[in-house]
């Protein structure tokens, strides 16, 4: 039986510091990780198999960068751990609460304008990258990441 992401959460955040912890939905995932390339590569549709390797979202987790399209810009702490929170789950939406007790470690806060302000900067990173991945507001509920290159499917958009 798989985890479910909350309790795949919970568990990362029990190790937090304990050790290297890397989570993985099944064995197949945990292949396909080992056989990439690059230092972690999100999940689709974020990561999903382009033309060139230039078009993905690459998160180097050793160096606190991201590379897209034969750029890189650094990311901060928060900064990274909110974007690989979001690639966890691409298009899943995350709340601020999740958001900032995977982010910041708190639990029982939702600082909104912590995650706000912190959203906008990534943004704004992102869009540097000249990447098609942006972080969405679901209107009070909070952000998801999606692929904006990626045709949407069903619905009206």
């Amino acid at each position: 039986m798989t985890p479910s992401p909350a309790e795949r959460i919970r568990l990362a955040e029990r190790l937090d510091g304990v050790a290297p912890l890397l989570l993985v939905a099944d064995l197949d995932e945990l292949r396909r990780l080992i056989a990439a390339p690059t230092p972690l590569a999100p999940s689709a549709p974020v990561g999903a198999p382009a033309a060139a390797d230039d078009d993905v979202l690459l998160i180097d987790s050793a160096r606190s960068t991201v590379r897209s399209r034969g750029r890189e810009v650094g990311l901060t702490r928060l900064e990274h751990d909110l974007l690989a929170c979001l690639t966890t789950e691409p298009v899943r939406v995350w709340s601020y609460a999740e958001l900032h007790r995977s982010v910041w470690r708190d639990e029982g806060r939702e600082r909104r304008a912590d995650v706000q302000s912190l959203v906008k900067r990534l943004r704004r990173k992102l869009h540097e990258l000249g990447t098609g991945v942006a972080i969405d507001s679901v209107r009070g509920v909070g952000f998801r990441l999606t692929d904006h290159r990626q045709p949407r499917v069903g619905g009206s958009g």
